[in-house]
């Protein structure tokens, strides 16, 4: 990670790098939450790929650095069964940090959480929230896109699942599955493209979704 990123005080979303214009919210969050002061470093991006430093002053930002631009590069995802309660956010939150660029929700046999439309509407709506904060706080450059839910056997065929026995995960690997609490059924297993082992233990559905991204991150 570039040394300005790192360091700068503040890291925000922007929809236009050219003219980094804040929300009423992000300014109050940057001079009344943050408390920044007058001179410090603020780099925004676009979610894209693209970023820049800025100061902060007693109106807003000042632009002060060229844009950045780094390459484009092969995607990660982890598609999941959607956990109980609000592990999920907590789940969407350190894929984001651990770079994972796409985010599936899932349905499966065993799913305990299922939603209709509405429910669906307004919880994607709010992870991505989540994601955002995330995106800031740790210095990303690259958006995280959250799809779904998806029913898992529309998927299945075409991507590797999480399951004991299987291989190791390699370089070659961009996606995974994560299955549901109670695990993926025999029919479900069969309808996989291929299993990757990622733990000799049985583990909750975000603490297997966080352990592939890692392994999936560490060798990108």
């Amino acid at each position: 990670m570039d040394e300005v990123l790192r360091r700068s005080a503040a890291h925000m979303l922007t929809p236009d790098i050219k003219d980094p214009l804040l929300s009423d919210d992000a300014l109050h969050h940057l001079n009344r939450v943050l408390r920044l002061r007058e001179g410090e470093s603020v780099t925004v991006t676009n979610g894209n790929g693209e970023w820049r430093q800025c100061l902060w002053t007693d109106t807003g930002l000042e632009i002060t650095g060229e844009i950045h631009h780094e390459p484009v590069r092969d995607a990660l995802e982890i598609s999941v069964a959607i956990p109980k309660g609000d592990r999920l956010e907590w789940m969407v939150q350190k894929l984001v940090e651990l770079g994972v660029d796409r985010i599936r929700l899932l349905t499966s046999e065993r799913s305990v959480v299922k939603w209709d439309d509405q429910r669906a509407a307004k919880q994607l709506d709010r992870l991505r929230r989540v994601a955002e904060s995330a995106i800031e706080q740790s210095r990303r450059i690259w958006g995280c896109e959250i799809v779904g839910p998806t029913d898992a056997r529309e998927v299945l065929p075409t991507i590797p699942i999480a399951e004991p026995g299987g291989r190791d995960i390699t370089k070659d690997d961009r996606v995974i599955a994560i299955g549901p609490e109670g695990g993926w059924t025999i029919e479900e297993v069969q309808c996989a493209s291929e299993t990757i082992s990622i733990s000799r233990q049985v583990l909750r559905v975000e603490t297997a979704a966080i352990a592939a991204a890692t392994l999936m991150a560490a060798q990108r």
